[in-house]
């Protein structure tokens, strides 16, 4: 695996006076060394994002979509070594970073789509009163400032696309900060990024320590913070900086309800699997991985041991190998944490049917039913490979259930019943409700977020565009309409 010891400095190179390893969480190997920028480099990329967001605002369509179109080509050239240092620095199973590549090769052509289609202004008659007779407005979209993206370790290279694509769309300079532990794949898209003949400044990658974070947070020159990770930090940021715009996209305890029209052993099979896949597909490390079922009374005894054989059948193992399903978390920290909080429900009385047992950063995949409301497994996002199961009486119970959370990003209605989809989707306190599947369903161009603790704001290129603009109003006078 090749190394780097560059960061992106307003579209150029640049190295600091100190480097940080990156090793694998499945063996501990050195993936790579990554330089630190020093508080002048920072200063410095601040300063040239702000200085050039008049001219990047106005720079042609045509030159950001194209630039965005090469990110998009390159990743598809690359896509094999780029999957392949994601799950190294990652641990993801490399069949799930290819996907990723894929996402990420998707989130760019969208945004240059949509760069070429955004902001071309909507007309208004205003003589609908005697006032406004000859007069009509125009209404367009422009950037707000330069934006601060804070990326997240689960989804190192696509999450990132989801900061720098939008920005560069509608023009906003941008500086990405991925995150410690995973901050290579970012760095690939400066690398490609460079390629480009974007004016510099209107975008850095700098993998900053989250300790020296404040500062930059603070900073009144970079007016938008669109954030992807905990809701503790989250929050955290949107406190400190009152006054600014932030868009938060934070965590879930997804849920995957079952109910009793799903009933054949068709039926039954297709959700076991579907839910064993994605309570542990990206070693749960996913705000919309499955952590918990809730299957109604009349399938619950039929479908809880297909779940529990299902998730017996992920492969866990080396990341690298494109057999395995299941790799380990990011880091043993996060590994022992999820490992804590199961223990805490088995000894209040939850019964344990699969899984269960660490082994360094891997944790196996774990199925639990009679799971006290009060554990935290109940209560928070647990972010790792782990499932709970939960018998209700009916669709009311069912999704008093799945709204018996402080988060609501996204939810899975399993049912053939089209006005149980409607009813579903009005009573859902949600993001986004998936008829038929699981909560993990996400399409990078949909507007994806959630309501209640699990953020404010949508990402999904045109969403994300939108709020990294502001509309203004241009009124012309004197006109025969």
């Amino acid at each position: 695996m090749t190394s780097t010891h560059a960061f992106w400095l307003a579209g150029r190179q640049a190295t600091g006076e100190a480097t940080f390893d990156v090793t694998s969480p499945w063996d501990g190997h050195l993936v790579g060394q990554v330089a630190v920028p020093t508080d002048a480099q920072i200063e410095e990329a601040v300063a040239a994002a702000h200085a050039v967001r008049d001219e990047f605002a106005a720079t042609p369509a045509h030159v950001r979509a194209a630039a965005l179109d090469h990110v998009s080509r390159r990743l598809v050239e690359r896509t094999e070594e780029i999957a392949q240092l994601i799950s190294a620095e990652n641990g993801k199973p490399v069949k799930w970073a290819r996907g990723e590549v894929g996402r990420a090769v998707s989130v760019f052509r969208f945004a240059a789509e949509e760069a070429r289609r955004f902001n071309g202004g909507e007309a208004q008659r205003l003589d609908t009163d005697a006032g406004g007779q000859g007069r009509l407005a125009l209404t367009r979209r422009f950037p707000k400032g330069a934006v601060l993206g804070i990326a997240p370790f689960n989804f190192p290279l696509n999450l990132c696309a989801h900061k720098i694509a939008p920005a560069i769309a509608v023009g906003a300079p941008i500086i990405l900060k991925p995150a410690p532990a995973t901050p290579l794949s970012g760095l690939i898209i400066g690398e490609l990024l460079a390629e480009t003949e974007l004016p510099a400044g209107s975008w850095s990658v700098l993998p900053v320590p989250n300790d020296r974070m404040p500062a930059l947070v603070q900073d009144e020159r970079l007016p938008v913070i669109s954030f992807t990770g905990s809701d503790t930090v989250g929050y955290a940021i949107m406190d400190s900086v009152p006054r600014k715009h932030c868009t938060l996209e934070l965590g879930g305890n997804g849920a995957a309800v079952v109910l009793g029209d799903w009933a054949s052993e068709q039926d039954l099979d297709w959700a076991a699997t579907r839910i064993a896949t994605f309570s542990n597909y990206q070693g749960g490390q996913s705000c919309i991985s499955v952590q918990r079922v809730i299957a109604d009374a009349s399938v619950y005894e039929r479908l809880l041991p297909k779940i529990v054989e299902a998730v017996g059948a992920q492969v866990t193992g080396d990341p690298s190998d494109s057999a395995t399903d299941v790799g380990p978390l990011v880091s043993e920290d996060a590994a022992k944490r999820v490992e804590s909080w199961v223990d805490e429900a088995v000894q209040a009385g939850a019964q344990l049917l699969a899984g269960g047992k660490r082994d360094g950063a891997s944790y196996a995949p774990t199925v639990l039913t009679d799971v006290p409301a009060d554990v935290t497994l109940s209560r928070e996002e647990v972010f790792g490979p782990v499932l709970t199961v939960k018998r209700v009486d009916g669709e009311d119970e069912a999704f008093a259930a799945v709204n018996d959370s402080k988060y609501g990003l996204q939810a899975g209605v399993f049912t053939h019943d089209v006005q149980t989809a409607f009813r579903a989707h009005r009573a859902l306190e949600v993001g986004g409700v998936i008829i038929g599947d699981v909560p993990s369903y996400r399409a990078d161009q949909m507007p994806y977020g959630g309501a209640k603790q699990s953020g404010v704001g949508r990402e999904g290129v045109r969403f994300a565009m939108d709020d990294y603009t502001y509309e203004r109003v241009l009124v012309l006078t004197g006109l025969a309409l």
